[in-house]
């Protein structure tokens, strides 16, 4: 299963520390739409592990669509460009300090998008101690269920950070499965190191096609 990992839509700033992480939104709406002509439907993670595990459906060609962080533009052009096409995303959230407002998350939700946590502050979590680390991983689950009410089923390491201690951390606090920064297709049998694709500002469509093929 391919998962796409995507930061932020719009044009980098002169002074952004990592400009390979923003994605023109001429480039998003032309990939999405490269993924629509071949047959691609995006399904949530939620959707996924269903299919995995508990004998649900999935579309022929399926592909999870993630968002890390929560950046603005995710609500104001990911959100229509992916309605646009019948489909939901995953917002992997920081449960304090993004740049959405509740009213936009729970547009989003609404709209049948999955809500992942994504710590509290965004650490490195192999670099915390016990208290810290369930502090992040368990808090923040705690903090977007209770403000949006969902579940919050799926993690997504900040940084692609994650060791064997960080591993038992996100299972012992319930999530079901988890997402990182390896390159390559999604495996069931690997649910809490699911690879994903991240798709960078100079990747255009071809470099989308290439990570699919």
């Amino acid at each position: 299963m391919p998962i796409l990992e995507y930061h932020v839509l719009g044009p980098a700033p002169a002074d952004a520390p990592y400009p390979d992480l923003y994605v023109s939104r001429p480039d998003f709406h032309k990939q999405m739409n490269w993924l629509d002509d071949h047959g691609y439907e995006a399904v949530t993670l939620d959707q996924l592990e269903r299919a995995w595990y508990h004998g649900g459906a999935l579309p022929p060609r399926p592909v999870v669509i993630s968002f890390d962080d929560g950046y603005r533009p995710q609500f104001t052009y990911a959100l229509p460009e992916l309605r646009r096409h019948g489909w939901a995303g995953v917002l992997n959230l920081k449960a304090e300090g993004s740049d959405l407002y509740q009213s936009n998350i729970e547009a989003m939700i609404d709209a049948g998008w999955e809500l992942a946590a994504h710590t509290i502050n965004h650490l490195d979590l192999t670099e915390l101690d016990g208290a810290q680390l369930q502090e992040e991983v368990v808090g923040s689950r705690a903090i977007l269920r209770r403000e949006y009410g969902v579940p919050v089923d799926d993690f997504c390491y900040p940084a692609g950070r994650f060791d064997a201690t960080v591993i038992a951390a996100v299972e012992a606090a319930g999530y079901v499965g988890a997402t990182t920064e390896i390159p390559g297709y999604a495996d069931r049998n690997h649910p809490y190191e699911l690879n994903r694709y991240e798709i960078l500002g100079s990747q255009g469509v071809a470099g989308l096609a290439a990570d699919l093929r």
